[in-house]
């Protein structure tokens, strides 16, 4: 039998305790509209460029379940305009600018964001 599963992402799920704060940070953080829908009461979706989208739940969210190592890499063309752009929205900074291209963020639950050049 051929494998079915495809070597493709759909989306990647983020926990958050709130929906809407979550969706309204994430939004502001993304240059993003927050006139999406909610679903069941608790996904958003977040468009995103290209094939995979980011999905906030918060059903899934729990204290422990929060992500402490980056788990997604949004891409920049400019580093440090991005590192002072965080700065600037009183985005929490884990890391400085590394290797100059690429630094750590913490969403309001805490879970680990890379911005990478």
């Amino acid at each position: 039998m051929t494998n079915p599963v495809q070597n493709k992402l759909g989306c990647v799920f983020i926990p958050v305790s709130d929906l809407e704060k979550a969706r309204d940070w994430y939004c502001k953080l993304l240059d993003l509209p927050t006139d999406g829908d909610i679903f069941y009461g608790h996904l958003y979706i977040l468009p995103m460029q290209g094939p995979s989208n980011i999905v906030l739940d918060s059903k899934i969210y729990s204290p422990e379940k929060v992500i402490q190592i980056p788990f997604i890499q949004l891409v920049t063309a400019d580093i440090v305009a991005s590192y002072a752009y965080m700065k600037e929205h009183n985005v929490e900074l884990l890391t400085n600018i590394e290797n100059g291209h690429w630094f750590n963020i913490k969403d309001p639950d805490g879970n680990v964001l890379m911005i990478c050049q």
